[in-house]
């Protein structure tokens, strides 16, 4: 069962989409396990340049089945646009196949999600709008509809109107507008119409390609400290990017995962409200920024941009059981004469060489850093850890002991090349 988990060790944006493409020239089937179109993925390749959002990066590579797992939650008309600009620009891709226990995204959802994140106040999470919480939040209540249910003719239209029914009443109390049955029936049914052949069986799909020993790719999206149990509580999405979720979002059980590789920058970056340590607000930050282009796929939004934080490393190699790092944006650092680098916090007189639980505490601490020489050498044509300056190479080498997880790949760039493989016995199986 050569299986792999490729997971988000930050707070997202990690550059998984790159490591996911590189990676699934060897898969036959990739699975995405959460999220929805909050999540971007870019892949560049072959001078193209390629957004995802829902559809798995894997879909690039024709011999893949990529899969959308229950663990989502699918905007229908996202999707079919993401589907027909992947097929306008390259005519060769894999197979795609929906869960028909993935949930769907209606109009009311992001009209919901407005509102809700008008109505914090000033405590606001920084949601993207795209409804993905309000879908979450139908998916608990029992108030979701599931893709095999939308794609029915004879059970959408019953399964809508009693749903609308309730959303257009919370609509009211919020202050928006309520949203016509017919229209919109009308309007998804056309999309359901569209979607219906690629609707089905996930569950089966990936457990029989388990019995046949196919390699299986499970993609994660966003990043372990936005995990609903796990992340920076309330700063977090709305289901599990951890390595866990890929058991809850697709239906394998956790023994049947072999390897599981944890994508990390070489800085950190984050995305919304919430506490970040080691957040540079001054030129430096900016710098990093505008070098590493750090504006967010799906929003547009200029990332939040700091210095490494090995805490957080740490605590998420623990978390997810990572098998090894994938350490990505290296080329970015390129210039700067000292990096530094947190090693722990401090707090209320002591030192914490984890990440607290409690969100209030971590937007309280203060970042214990190590100062370590930068290096000048443009890396970006770099193919091998002896193409790197010392000072880089000891820069990996700090990360691997303080976190005690070895580093598999080292990426230097966007393009598909520039990749440089170290621990291949630790990826594949």
């Amino acid at each position: 069962m050569p299986t792999l988990v490729i997971v988000g060790a930050q707070w997202g944006d990690e550059a998984k989409g790159k490591i996911v493409d590189v990676l699934a020239d060897g898969a036959d089937v990739v699975v995405r396990y959460s999220g929805g179109n909050n999540a971007g993925h870019t892949v560049i390749t072959g001078g193209q340049t390629f957004k995802f959002h829902l559809i798995p990066a894997g879909i690039l590579h024709p011999q893949v089945t990529a899969v959308l797992g229950s663990g989502m939650v699918v905007c229908p008309k996202s999707l079919l646009d993401e589907w027909d600009t992947a097929r306008a620009m390259r005519s060769e891709l894999g197979a795609l196949k929906i869960s028909s226990g993935a949930h769907v995204v209606f109009p009311y959802h992001k009209s919901l999600d407005v509102l809700e994140e008008a109505a914090r106040g000033h405590n606001k999470i920084g949601t993207t709008s795209r409804g993905i919480g309000p879908a979450f939040q139908d998916k608990v209540g029992r108030f979701g509809i599931r893709m095999g249910e939308f794609v029915d003719p004879a059970v959408f239209p019953v399964r809508l109107e009693e749903v609308l029914e309730y959303k257009n009443r919370l609509l009211s109390m919020l202050g928006g507008e309520a949203i016509e049955f017919k229209p919109l029936l009308d309007e998804y049914s056309s999309y359901a119409s569209a979607l219906r052949g690629f609707v089905g069986d996930s569950e089966s799909l990936v457990a029989d390609a388990l019995d046949a020993g196919k390699r299986i790719m499970f993609e994660g999206a966003q990043g372990t400290f936005l995990d609903l149990d796990s992340g920076t509580y309330p700063y977090v999405t709305s289901s599990h990017p951890v390595a866990g979720g890929a058991c809850l979002g697709t239906g394998i059980g956790p023994r049947a995962i072999d390897q599981v590789l944890g994508v990390c920058k070489a800085y950190t970056t984050r995305v919304g409200a919430g506490p970040f340590p080691t957040e540079l607000d001054n030129e430096i930050g900016d710098k990093i920024r505008e070098r590493g282009q750090e504006f967010g796929t799906t929003t547009g939004r200029g990332r939040r941009c700091g210095w490494l934080d090995l805490n957080l490393l740490r605590r998420s190699a623990s978390l997810n059981s990572l098998s090894g790092w994938v350490v990505t944006r290296l080329d970015v650092l390129s210039g700067f004469e000292r990096l530094h680098v947190c090693t722990g916090y401090r707090w209320n007189g002591r030192t914490l060489n984890t990440v607290p639980q409690d969100t209030f505490l971590l937007s309280q601490v203060e970042p214990d850093y190590k100062t370590v020489p930068g290096w000048d050498a443009d890396i970006t044509g770099a193919r091998s850890l002896a193409d790197l300056p010392t000072a880089a190479r000891d820069y990996l080498n700090l990360i691997e002991e303080e976190t005690r997880t070895p580093i598999c790949i080292v990426s230097v760039g966007p393009d598909r090349q520039q990749t440089i493989l170290l621990r291949e016995d630790l990826i594949w199986t």
